[in-house]
C-alpha cells in the first residue's frame, strides 16, 4: 500500500489498514450473496412459476428488520462490534451451506427456501446496523464519506460480478452451485475479522434499560428534521423502487423473453451502474450531501422504473437500467452519509439501526404489493405502480420539506463533542 500522501483522494479511506482488509473480504463475500440472491429468486420460479410466492420469499427476508431492527441497534452500541459480525457472518454462511445441500440432493421445497430466507432476514437484521456503525470505528468521521462511498463501490462490483458469474453457472452446472460458492465467500471474511485489531469497542454503561435507549434513539431521529426527512425518502424508495429481485427476474423472464443468463446480466448492468455512481462519490468531498442531492436520484430512479413499463428489449433495458443503477447508489450513498455525518457518535448504532428498519423493513411490503400487482395485472403494471408511486412520494416530501419554516430548527442539532 503506498505511503498516505500518495493516495488518490478517493481512495484516501485505504490509508487505514482494517478498513482494507474488512473493505476486501466483504467484497469476495458479496459477490457470493449477490449470486445466492440471483439463484434463489430463480429457485423459486421454477418450484412454483408463482409471482406472488417470489414475493412473498423477498417478505420474508425482509420481514425481520420490522421487529429486530431497535434491538439489533442496542446490541451494536452495547457489545464489541467485530465479535456481533463474527456471529452474523457465521449464521449466513450456515443458512447459505444448508440451502446448497437441499437443492443438490433434491429434497428442496418452496417452505424450505422461505424459512431460509427468514433465517437470512434475522442475521441481516444484524450485521447491517451493526456493520455500518463499525466503519466510523474504522476510518473516523473525516473519512467516513468514502468509506460509505468506496463501500457502495465495492458492494455494486459485487452485484456485477455476482450476477453475472450465477447467470452462468446455473445455465452449465445448475442452481446449487451458486450457494455452494456462497457459502465459501464467507471463509475470506471470517480470516479478515479475526486479524482486524479495531475492536468496535462499546461505550461506557448508562444504567438504562434497553428499551429506554431505543427510545432515545428513535426521539433523536424524530427530531431532527434532516434525519426524519432522509429516513422518509428511504422509506419511499425502499418500499417502491428498490424491488429488484421481484422486479427483474419477472421482467427479464416475463416481458423480454430471457432465461437465467439474460436475468443475470439485467442485474449485473444495475450493479455498473452502481459503480459508476460510487466512484463519481468517492471522488468528492467530505461534506454532507444537500436535500437537493439525495432527492434528484431518487427521482430519476423512479421515472427509469416507471419507463421500462414500455421496453420490450435487452438492448434498450440495458441503459435504462445502466442509469437506474447510478441513481439508485446515489441516493443510498447520500442519506447514508446524511445520517451517519449528523448523528453523535453514541447514538450511531441506534439510529443506524433505524435507517436498516426503514431500508430494508420497508421492501417486505414493496415485494408483497409489486409481486401482487404484477400476479393480478401483469408485470408492465407493476414498473408503472413502483415507478409512480416512488416519484409521487418523493415529490410529496420534497414540498412538505420546502413549505416548512427555514429557520434555526431545520438544522440538525450539534452533535456533542463531534465536528461543527
Amino acid at each position: 500500500m503506498p505511503p498516505d500522501s500518495q493516495l488518490p483522494a478517493a481512495l484516501r479511506a485505504f490509508r487505514h489498514r482494517d478498513f482494507r482488509l474488512f473493505w476486501a473480504g466483504q467484497l469476495v463475500s458479496l459477490i457470493g450473496t449477490w449470486m445466492q440472491s440471483v439463484a434463489q429468486a430463480w429457485l423459486v420460479l421454477e418450484l412454483t412459476n408463482s409471482p406472488f410466492r417470489l414475493g412473498l420469499v423477498g417478505t420474508l427476508q425482509f420481514a425481520p428488520m420490522l421487529v429486530l431492527s431497535f434491538f439489533a441497534g442496542a446490541l451494536a452500541d452495547r457489545l464489541p462490534k467485530r465479535r456481533l459480525v463474527m456471529v452474523s457472518q457465521s449464521v449466513l454462511f450456515a443458512q447459505a451451506l444448508l440451502l446448497a445441500l437441499l437443492v443438490q440432493f433434491g429434497h428442496v421445497q418452496y417452505w424450505h427456501v422461505a424459512l431460509l430466507a427468514l433465517l437470512y432476514g434475522v442475521a441481516n437484521t444484524v450485521d447491517m446496523p451493526t456493520r455500518q456503525a463499525f466503519i466510523v470505528e474504522m476510518v473516523g468521521r473525516d473519512d467516513l464519506m468514502n468509506a460509505i462511498a468506496l463501500n457502495s463501490a465495492m458492494f455494486n462490483a459485487a452485484r456485477i460480478v455476482g450476477p453475472a458469474l450465477a447467470g452462468f453457472a446455473i445455465a452449465h452446472w445448475g442452481v446449487p452451485i451458486a450457494f455452494f460458492v456462497n457459502a465459501l465467500s464467507f471463509v475470506p471474511v471470517m480470516i479478515v475479522l479475526a486479524s482486524i485489531r479495531t475492536v468496535g469497542a462499546p461505550r461506557a454503561p448508562t444504567g438504562r434499560t434497553m428499551g429506554e435507549e431505543i427510545r432515545e434513539g428513535v426521539r433523536y431521529a424524530v427530531r431532527t428534521p434532516r434525519v426524519a426527512l432522509t429516513m422518509a425518502m428511504v422509506l419511499a424508495v425502499s418500499g417502491f423502487l428498490f424491488n429488484y429481485t421481484v422486479l427483474v427476474p419477472l421482467f427479464a423472464r416475463d416481458v423480454l423473453g430471457q432465461g437465467a443468463r439474460g436475468f443475470g446480466l439485467l442485474m449485473a448492468t444495475l450493479g455498473a451502474g452502481a459503480v459508476a455512481g460510487a466512484v463519481a462519490l468517492a471522488a468528492l468531498g467530505r461534506e454532507r450531501p444537500s436535500v437537493t442531492a439525495v432527492a434528484v436520484p431518487a427521482l430519476v430512479l423512479a421515472a427509469c422504473t416507471a419507463l421500462l413499463a414500455a421496453v420490450r428489449s435487452v438492448p434498450v433495458a440495458a441503459p435504462v437500467m445502466l442509469v437506474m443503477g447510478f441513481c439508485g447508489i446515489l441516493f443510498m450513498a447520500g442519506s447514508n452519509s446524511t445520517v451517519q455525518l449528523t448523528v453523535p457518535d453514541e447514538l450511531r448504532g441506534r439510529v443506524m439501526s433505524l435507517h436498516t428498519l426503514v431500508f430494508a423493513g420497508s421492501t417486505p411490503f414493496g415485494a408483497f404489493l409489486i409481486g401482487s400487482v404484477a400476479e393480478a395485472a401483469g408485470v408492465t403494471t407493476a414498473l408503472l405502480v413502483a415507478g409512480g408511486g416512488g416519484l409521487v412520494s418523493v415529490l410529496a416530501l420534497l414540498l412538505w420539506w420546502n413549505g416548512r419554516d427555514r429557520g434555526p430548527s431545520l438544522a440538525a442539532p450539534r452533535p456533542e463533542g463531534g465536528p461543527a
